[in-house]
């Protein structure tokens, strides 16, 4: 017996909230998501790590995964990401390990250099000096996952014989966060790790898909590694609603607080200010920027990213408030009822098995004979 790939399906969860929201509410809505998620069966959930801004609360994503493993049975949970800069390389190693034996193998790892150009000026970072001590740090917690012992010292860390104590329970997922650049498919192929494509469904990415993954191969293979596209990850933003207009109403909530935010971080990525949100809904549905509508819509979609890049492993759905909480928590349980099955073939055989049965005329008749048989044998009895 043979079956289709299956493609995966999870959330990248900043999170993004809206300003003003109280934090309290925030939280428990987080962990919330994450154990709805879980119950409607999608693979995993990445979770970022921000110090600044009002809108992504979570400072140690590592601290809410230890929280909802024990809230969870099934789901993956990974760091998305943790800001490599702003840690000593043997701490994030020591906590990757400690979270993988608490969750038995649930935890996942990405790494990122900080987004938030707020969050590297409190610690009297620059923005050049980001990427560069990401890619060191990187290179180190690797190599302490795999057994190593460190000696290594450099501007901002020193170690001194440094080795793990705990080797990782788990092979651990880990990942590198790419967007229209080659810096993280060159990275990704450099180490043999997987990759987050943010903002996949912005048009730019999109054309730039697959150029991607060709930048990822040549990499690894320049430095003896292999990378799989089942370890790649592409993010998009949908909402999904009955109707287009309940999507429409829906998210009159916050899409156009939480675009304004995200213009000030990634801009290239954002489409331009305008007047209103119902302009804002046409212009993400028209350009692909994402999916604010119906399941049959969504279809479609995830369908040409998985035609324009030559395939991937996993589709995360962009956390964020831009519907409220009950409306959000629906479009999550619409998307894995009618938009997953498409891509999974969980659904297939079912589906199989109801047409044959609706369709089969000789089980109808044998119904009918069945009940005509039964009031004759009850007349002749009588």
């Amino acid at each position: 017996m043979t079956t289709k790939k299956k493609l995966r399906f999870g959330l990248f969860m900043p999170p993004l909230h809206r300003p003003g929201l109280n934090p309290d509410v925030a939280f428990r809505h987080n962990l919330e998501i994450v154990e709805h998620l879980d119950n409607l069966g999608y693979d995993e959930v990445w979770v970022g790590e921000h110090h600044s801004g009002g809108v992504e609360l979570i400072d140690s994503p590592e601290v809410f995964i230890a929280a909802a493993a024990e809230r969870t049975k099934f789901i993956k949970l990974g760091t998305g990401v943790t800001s490599l800069p702003y840690h000593h390389p043997l701490n994030v190693a020591q906590r990757l390990v400690q979270l993988d034996y608490q969750t038995r193998g649930r935890v996942m790892f990405g790494a990122g250099p900080g987004q938030l150009i707020s969050d590297a000026s409190m610690y009297g970072l620059e923005s050049t000096q980001l990427r560069p001590r990401m890619h060191e740090a990187l290179d180190v917690i690797l190599r302490l996952l795999r057994g190593e012992t460190v000696t290594e010292k450099s501007d901002w860390y020193t170690l001194d014989q440094a080795r793990l104590h705990l080797l990782p329970y788990s092979d651990l997922d880990v990942v590198v966060t790419a967007a229209i650049t080659p810096s993280g498919p060159t990275l990704a192929g450099k180490h043999g790790v997987g990759m987050v494509t943010l903002s996949a469904t912005n048009p730019q990415t999109v054309d730039a898909l697959e150029g991607q993954w060709n930048i990822a191969e040549q990499s690894a293979a320049a430095h003896g590694n292999t990378v799989s596209r089942d370890k790649w990850r592409l993010v998009g933003i949908v909402h999904l609603a009955p109707t287009m207009e309940d999507a429409r109403r829906d998210v009159h909530y916050g899409f156009d607080e939480i675009f304004g935010y995200l213009r000030h971080i990634i801009p290239a990525a954002m489409p331009p200010e305008t007047p209103t949100v119902d302009e804002l809904i046409d212009l993400v549905n028209e350009t692909g920027l994402g999916v604010i509508g119906t399941a049959e819509q969504a279809v479609p979609a995830i369908q040409r990213l998985v035609d324009m890049s030559g395939g991937f492993g996993a589709f995360l759905l962009q956390g964020g408030d831009f519907a409220s909480h009950d409306a959000t928590l629906r479009s999550y349980r619409i998307f894995a009822e009618h938009v997953i099955p498409k891509f999974t073939g969980l659904s297939d055989a079912t589906l199989d098995s109801f047409q044959r049965f609706v369709k089969s005329e000789t089980h109808v008749q044998q119904v009918q004979a069945g009940l005509t048989a039964a009031f004759e044998q009850h007349a002749s009895n009588g």
